[in-house]
């Protein structure tokens, strides 16, 4: 192919073996960079060959050249985005030109020496989405580069960065205070998802393709191996549309169709074409494609455009998965396995072997997000919204999850690591003190008696139940078993579930949730209809499970027959009117008919209650209250009604505590009316696993909390030494404050008091 008024001598897969091989006798880091110019120049027929790698300031250097200023090397320093080279890097995309000085982003150094060079190809060295460096080829005569050529160097390139940054063409402790590999130790804020102190070694949950597999040993093979993973793709997706059983679990189906115009989209298919021709194997096509995209995506302002990226990922890794012929949870682990993503589906966390992952990092996500609640049910520190730490990581690194902060430590001092581990074994200590307190009743030192009962949702829930000592479970989320499964779980499924459940339990109260999903969790093998602005307030829960009565009834005939013979405590979610709770009820009764009818055994006792979550009940609580047998408060979704801020949304989610005199004097109406009508009330959530928060709902009057496994046995405690007599006199004054906070205030009674936070 003509490059720069010559013939390509070499292709790409033989220009990175001649490069090897120079590289093989090693010698120091500059004379390989050295030998690497000077391949490339002479494969490309260039006159010119330079390499710029970005500094952490930002700033790209001239790290070697081949045809200009050798003087210049390591001194010609670009600010971001200036000149050519800073331009091919801001933008992410290679840049062609014929007479590079009369273009306005040219910067003149004249310690280069590139005053008589006039044709200029700059293609951006892209590793997960950033432009980490800058390859350029140049020559004097004025001329422009065919897109042959293009591809050519981006090919050349995408090979270069992942080789430079996998340390094979420079060692670490040669690129110091380089991007491409970073090495320093660093901390990195977040927001705490799941509490624990944990520390390992990186596994990416997309693991980079190794330089060895980028370039294709036959070209048709790839293309033919392209083609036939993108149709199983689509095939896939207009399965899932059509209502066919789809692997997209875990994905909103209200994407599929963004999915589907992705895949059939003809600049996506023809940039990955165009990359196999070039040389790459059809996954290094995807990621170099990928990497394009994410930088591009990157410079965008509009979220709705940072949102098409994400899906746009989504598919990407969706279509390596198809290449690969496997599923990520397949991968060999570490014993110390530290899991680092973009973001997690339901089900992504549940393939990786429990014992070998010690912790879990994301870039996004919220502390209510599918990965983040198996996360605390599988008792495994996370820390998520920690901007960039997918690129600041390596395969291998050691890292820190600090559960406790909200923090990653990465590439950890000694010293920060044996602060760790001490904090860890003082953790150690404490749960050991929290075991010794398992059997012991839940008593205020006042002498009130308080029901400290669990939170579940998955099966591996039911091992904490005896290990934590809770008094049954409060709140068990059956939709989990939904969206974990590839297709509806169908009546035997559930029913074992169910009665697996019971069982584990013995005599102890299990109180079942129904289906609470739409909004965020929306099941991909279910139909939608159109799409809705703002899922929270739409249709879901028990809206959805009212306009689909097929579906409800089938998950309480599940819960009637496990029931069979024993207490059954079923429970709706997302009451809006007492209208709702009737119409549910009524379903009950329905499905206890058709059994009887049927001469099916039925449970021994039947107790059917209502959460509240939305703020309407509180003004209706006179006409629901009598209907049910217990009601059951959400605090997290009752008080981001109350305050209009989605929990889930980082920008809004701190706008409101908790512990707050309007959220407080809600739960005191609800826990006084209940104890008018003497209707059973229990809190349930993560307000209800905190030992101050706690206290504030055993002051109030609450003496039922629901908490997560990890919260038992440090509420359990604070409850031990609580005097609620002296406490709800101090309570009441606090409840008239105007602040918009009270928390201060409530920690000083508490620690005045000697309660054990």
């Amino acid at each position: 192919m003509p490059i720069a008024g010559g013939t390509m001598t070499r292709g790409p897969r033989v220009l990175l073996r001649q490069i090897r091989e120079a590289m093989a006798d090693g010698g120091p880091a500059q004379g390989r960079l050295d030998v690497v110019v000077t391949t490339i120049a002479q494969s490309m027929v260039a006159e010119v060959c330079s390499i710029y790698l970005r500094r952490a300031s930002g700033e790209l250097e001239l790290f070697a050249t081949h045809g200009l200023n050798r003087d210049a090397v390591h001194a010609t320093r670009l600010k971001a985005g200036e000149g050519l080279v800073g331009e091919v890097a801001r933008m992410a995309q290679p840049i062609s030109l014929s007479d590079a000085p009369n273009h306005p982003s040219f910067s003149y150094r004249p310690e280069t020496g590139e005053d008589p060079y006039h044709a200029f190809l700059g293609a951006p060295l892209l590793r997960g989405g950033r432009a980490i460096g800058v390859l350029v080829v140049q020559n004097k005569s004025e001329r422009r580069y065919d897109p042959d050529e293009v591809e050519d160097i981006q090919t050349i390139a995408m090979v270069l960065a992942e080789t430079v940054a996998s340390g094979e063409l420079l060692a670490q402790e040669e690129l110091r205070d380089i991007e491409v590999a970073p090495h320093r130790p660093e901390r990195i804020k977040g927001q705490r998802f799941a509490e624990g102190l944990a520390f390992g070694h990186v596994v990416l949950h997309e693991a980079p393709l190794p330089p060895e597999r980028l370039l294709a040993e036959n070209q048709q093979v790839e293309e033919i191996r392209l083609r036939e993973g993108l149709n199983t793709l689509k095939a896939s997706i207009d399965a899932l549309l059509d209502g066919g059983q789809g692997k997209l679990a875990g994905q909103s189906f209200e994407v599929l169709e963004t999915y589907r115009m992705f895949a059939d989209d003809r600049g996506w298919n023809r940039s990955l074409e165009e990359a196999v021709r070039g040389g790459l194997t059809a996954e290094a096509a995807v990621d170099r494609v990928r990497n394009e995209h994410r930088a591009r995506f990157a410079q965008a302002r509009d979220p709705y455009i940072k949102e098409r990226l994400h899906d746009f990922e989504d598919l990407a890794n969706r279509l390596l998965r198809v290449l690969g012929g496997e599923k990520p949870g397949q991968r060999a682990l570490p014993d110390d396995a530290i899991l680092v993503a973009r973001n997690l589906g339901p089900a992504d966390l549940l393939e990786y072997p429990r014992d070998r992952i010690r912790g879990l990092l994301m870039e996004e996500g919220s502390a209510a997000s599918h990965a983040a609640i198996v996360a605390r049910a599988l008792q495994i520190p996370c820390v998520g919204r920690l901007q960039g730490i997918r690129d600041r990581l390596s395969e291998g690194d050691l890292v820190i999850v600090d559960g406790e902060t909200g923090e990653a430590h990465l590439r950890p001092r000694p010293d920060m690591l044996e602060s760790v581990q001490s904090r860890m074994a003082l953790r150690d200590q404490r749960q050991a003190e929290f075991a010794k307190l398992r059997d012991v009743p839940a008593i205020t030192a006042d002498g009130t008696r308080i029901t400290l009962l669990t939170n579940a949702g998955l099966a591996v829930d039911l091992e904490n139940l005896d290990a934590t000592g809770a008094e049954g479970i409060g709140l068990f989320r059956t939709e989990f078993q939904f969206m974990v499964s590839e297709e509806l779980p169908r009546l035997n499924s559930q029913t074992a579930l169910y009665k697996l459940v019971l069982d584990a339990a013995g005599d102890r109260p299990v109180t079942f949730r129904t289906l609470d999903i739409g909004g965020d969790k929306v099941l991909p093998y279910m139909e939608t209809s159109e799409r809705e602005e703002n899922p929270a307030l739409g249709r879901r829960a028990i809206r959805l499970g009212l306009d689909r009565p097929s579906l409800l009834r089938l998950q309480l005939r599940a819960l009637l027959a496990a029931g069979a013979g024993r207490e059954l405590r079923v429970m709706f979610p997302m009451i809006a009117t007492v209208d709702e709770f009737r119409a549910a009820r009524e379903l009950v009764d329905v499905e206890c008919e058709w059994a009887r009818r049927r001469g099916r055994p039925l449970p021994a006792r039947l107790r059917v209650g209502a959460m509240i979550e939305c703020p309407s009940l509180l003004w209706h609580l006179d006409a629901l209250l009598p209907l049910t047998d217990f009601v059951s408060v959400g605090s997290n979704d009752l008080f981001q009604y109350m305050y209009a801020a989605d929990r889930t949304n980082p920008l809004v989610s701190d706008r409101y505590d908790a512990l707050s005199p309007p959220a407080l004097r809600a739960l005191q109406s609800i826990q006084k009316a209940c104890a008018e009508t003497g209707t059973p009330v229990s809190v349930c959530g993560e307000l209800a696993g905190r030992p101050l928060e706690a206290f504030a709902l055993i002051t109030l009057g609450f003496t039922r909390l629901s908490a997560p496994a990890g919260g038992v046995g440090p509420v359990k405690r604070m409850i031990l030494s609580a005097d609620l007599v002296a406490a709800r006199r101090s309570m009441a004054n606090l409840l008239g404050s105007s602040a918009g906070s009270i928390r201060n205030e409530i920690e000083s009674l508490a620690r005045k008091l000697n309660v054990g936070l």
